[in-house]
């Protein structure tokens, strides 16, 4: 393969590393950083003195360098989900899913910058500054996972992870033109995953094709015992899902994600999409999803409760930065004010609204009744068809600082991806299409509870008939 390293899928590179070439690989991928870092600001922190003595060229990754986003675990190594406030914090433990992958024989190569606490959709909010789209360094790459997906897409690591509380898996994938799954609530643990909305968050893969994603969740994917939301469902090869044929599927495209405020071109390629599965064989059909219209101020609602109850730990006591003061109330009020961002303070003052005497009745428990129903329309959905196909997001990558002022508009970016997080099902982002400006167009399909499988078998078919993946941004 006449191709540098760092161009390689995660397969070919696990081939590459089985012949001897691992050192190759991390080689061509510390240059390319180097290169691009100033210029993309992908990652916060990354790791090129690997230890690869112990590295087994014959394990499932075979030593091969990955990136994780900066707010999973890794022992020893300093995670600050890119907030001043947790400066300096270095875990004592692993993240179930690194130890997943060391135990598959990755190496961790670095750390993918961020939305502060996951907090946005643009990695804009970040403490280190934000990332920039490799397909065109004026523009966002999406968030809250920004930096794994413009590391990805900018060829800069091979493949890497990221979280999805209400997107921020597929949004910045569809932004940046690469593969991201959410897989189902339950099926990758969260132990180790520094939590945003815990009924919510998720971590999944963001690769180059659709193999490597599923490469990747058989790593990934299992049930642990000390995250007590872990499924104990039998896990799957996902590699096995990987055939080109769609001819037994029924696809549902839902009207509510066809509406006015659809950028035009996202529209003509997702229906493009539509077309392309129903002439390899697959049924399509236009289904009603009622109660999607609500699913922005549900969300809002319940994960910025769940997000100030989680945040109440940092506090300069036991986590990160402590702005010193002589009377312990002041240094609460300090430290929270130095730490937090804008975005992060908004959160949790909303939250902690939400959840406050004399309002819980009338938001939280009232949205937790609206996200019950949203869940229901999937279900209702699901007895008609396999799949459901809509955009991923309603625009392309938009200007850096575009929203930036405007909270509503920047919530309403996650507009199509925010109900499949309230309902718990796995969906994926794959590249369909790209505007008249060459910037990427994303496409998503979702499934059942535990039908990542059935995902993987449409993904794939669709990537491997149209070829848009191998597309790369000119950097």
């Amino acid at each position: 393969m006449n191709r540098p390293f760092y161009e390689f899928t995660l397969k070919e590179a696990i081939g590459v590393a089985r012949e001897g070439g691992l050192r190759e690989i991390l080689r061509a991928l510390r240059d390319r950083i180097q290169a691009l870092q100033p210029k993309i600001n992908a990652f916060v922190r990354y790791d090129f003195d690997q230890d690869l003595s112990a590295v087994s060229s014959q394990s499932v990754v075979a030593g091969v360098p990955l990136a994780v986003k900066d707010n999973i675990c890794i022992r020893g190594k300093e995670t600050t989900c890119a907030s001043k406030i947790l400066k300096g914090h270095t875990p004592p433990y692993d993240a179930a899913v690194i130890e997943r992958l060391k135990a598959a024989g990755a190496t961790i190569l670095g750390q993918c910058n961020m939305d502060e606490f996951a907090f946005g959709s643009s990695c804009e909010t970040s403490s280190f500054g934000p990332t920039r789209n490799p397909w065109d360094t004026t523009r966002v790459p999406g968030g809250s996972s920004g930096g794994s997906a413009a590391a990805v897409a900018a060829d800069m690591a091979i493949a890497a992870l990221g979280s999805d509380t209400g997107g921020s898996i597929r949004q910045p994938a569809s932004l940046c033109g690469v593969v991201g799954l959410k897989p189902t609530y339950g099926r990758v643990s969260r132990y180790g995953l520094i939590a945003f909305g815990s009924s919510f968050d998720q971590i999944g893969p963001l690769t180059k094709t659709v193999e490597d994603s599923a490469i990747l969740m058989n790593v990934l994917a299992g049930h642990d015992p000390r995250d007590s939301t872990s499924a104990m469902q039998p896990v799957p090869d996902y590699t096995k899902s990987l055939v080109c044929d769609v001819r037994d599927l029924r696809i549902g495209l839902p009207a509510e994600y066809f509406v006015e405020g659809l950028d035009r071109e996202v529209d003509k390629s997702v229906r493009a999409a539509a077309e392309t599965f129903r002439k390899l064989g697959a049924t399509i059909k236009t289904i009603r999803l009622p109660h999607t219209p609500y699913s922005v101020a549900v969300y809002y609602i319940v994960a910025v409760a769940e997000a100030s109850s989680n945040l109440g730990r940092f506090d300069g006591v036991q986590y990160g930065l402590r702005i010193p003061t002589k009377e312990i109330r002041e240094m609460y009020f300090e430290t929270r004010d130095e730490g937090f961002g804008v975005e992060a303070k908004r959160r949790i003052l909303l939250g902690t609204f939400v959840l406050s005497a004399g309002y819980y009745e009338a938001y939280y428990r009232k949205g937790q009744k609206v996200r019950t129903l949203i869940r229901k329309d999937f279900y209702e959905a699901f007895e008609e068809v396999d799949l459901i196909l809509t955009p991923t997001s309603p625009t392309p990558a938009f200007k850096i600082g575009e929203k930036a002022n405007d909270p509503l508009a920047m919530y309403l970016s996650d507009i199509f991806t925010i109900p499949v997080n309230l309902s718990g099902i796995p969906a994926i982002s794959i590249p369909c299409g790209f505007t008249s400006s060459g910037l990427p167009i994303g496409m998503q399909l979702a499934a059942r509870p535990f039908q990542e499988e059935l995902i993987f078998r449409a993904a794939y078919t669709f990537e491997q008939e149209t070829g848009i993946y191998k597309t790369k941004p000119k950097l």
